[in-house]
This record gives C-alpha cells, sequence and structure tokens, in this order.
C-alpha cells in the first residue's frame, strides 16, 4: 500500500508541476513582467501549494525544487546572472514554497495558511538574493523613488510579483473550496484509503 501511495504522489505532483509549467509560460503573455523577472499576474504557485497542501512538507519541497529547476532550464522568462541567482530564485525558492505549505497538510484553512507561509518564505528567498546578488545592478530610480538601499530595492521589487501572486492564488483556493468535492480533494480526504 505504501509504495502505491508512493506512485500516486509522483504522478500527481508530475501533474502539479505540468500545470504550474503551463500557468508560469501564460504569464509571459500577459502584461505585469518586471525587468529582471517575476510577475504582477501569475499564479503558478497554486498547484505546488496545492500539492503541498496535500501531500505534506517534504514531497511539497521536492515538487517545488524540481518546477524551480524545470523553470529555469526551459527558460520561462528565467534571469540569472551566476549560479546563487540559480539556486535561490529557482531551486530554493520555490522548494521552500512547497515546504512551507506542506507544514499545513490536513489543517483546517491549509491552502490559505499553506499559500501565505510558502509564499513568504519565497519572497525571503528571492529578497535576500535581491539584496546580496541582484543589488549591484540596483538602479538610481526605481518606480518613481530614488534607491539608495538594496535592502529597499529588493523589498520593493520582489514585493511587487508576491503579494499579488499570494492574493490571487488564495482567491482562486476560495472559489476552489466552495465545491464540496474540491474541498475534501483540498484536504486529502481522498488520500486516506491509502492510510
Amino acid at each position: 500500500m505504501k509504495s502505491r501511495k508512493r506512485v500516486y504522489a509522483i504522478c500527481e505532483a508530475a501533474i502539479m508541476i505540468a500545470i504550474a509549467l503551463v500557468l508560469d509560460w501564460l504569464k509571459t503573455v500577459l502584461p505585469g513582467q518586471l525587468p529582471s523577472g517575476g510577475s504582477v499576474f501569475n499564479i503558478n504557485i497554486l498547484p505546488i501549494v496545492f500539492f503541498g497542501i496535500r501531500h505534506g512538507a517534504g514531497w511539497g519541497a521536492l515538487t517545488g525544487l524540481v518546477f524551480g529547476g524545470l523553470t529555469y532550464l526551459l527558460g520561462l522568462n528565467s534571469m540569472a546572472i551566476d549560479w546563487t541567482t540559480i539556486i535561490c530564485d529557482y531551486f530554493l525558492a520555490f522548494a521552500l514554497l512547497g515546504f512551507g505549505a506542506g507544514l499545513f497538510k490536513g489543517r483546517k484553512g491549509a491552502a490559505y495558511w499553506g499559500t501565505l507561509v510558502g509564499g513568504t518564505l519565497q519572497f525571503l528567498s528571492s529578497y535576500f538574493v535581491g539584496v546580496f546578488v541582484w543589488g549591484i545592478y540596483m538602479p538610481e530610480e526605481f518606480l518613481g523613488l530614488t534607491m539608495t538601499s538594496p535592502w529597499f530595492y529588493s523589498f520593493l521589487y520582489n514585493i511587487l510579483w508576491a503579494v499579488p501572486n499570494i492574493l490571487c492564488t488564495m482567491i482562486v483556493f476560495a472559489l476552489l473550496y466552495r465545491s464540496s468535492a474540491m474541498r475534501k480533494y483540498l484536504t486529502g480526504a481522498d488520500l486516506q484509503r491509502f492510510a
């Protein structure tokens, strides 16, 4: 029974990664692209959070890691200048997203808390790489403000994509929770047959 559960999780992870890649590709045709990566209109985190809250932190982190790596390798609006940006903006950021979401597996409101915590961890990964690596490319002016600190610039830049993505994902989850069948799926009730 344990091997069936593992196979089911791997298949579901592959489906969620594929959906996330399609959503990530869609952001390239929508307005709101930021100059060094990131997009205001993007819900590519939804399938990773969805999977994390169903299967837990370990599976969520692994799925996020694979998705982040594929995103970079496929070049879907990928921006990197060295190995730290590749690791932190792609592999680590999405692994943290899945890990944070997975911490709420089986809990009430898991989709909301998982989105908030996972999204915040993803933001922090990009924020710190923005301070320590991207900060050397900080423009003199951003959004009409004079930039003097990489800490502030990175916060401002990354908050522009993180908050809308988190909020949009929460709205989609709120709509999904309206269906009783989807609510059972979100809570992982269908996985009880493997217990």
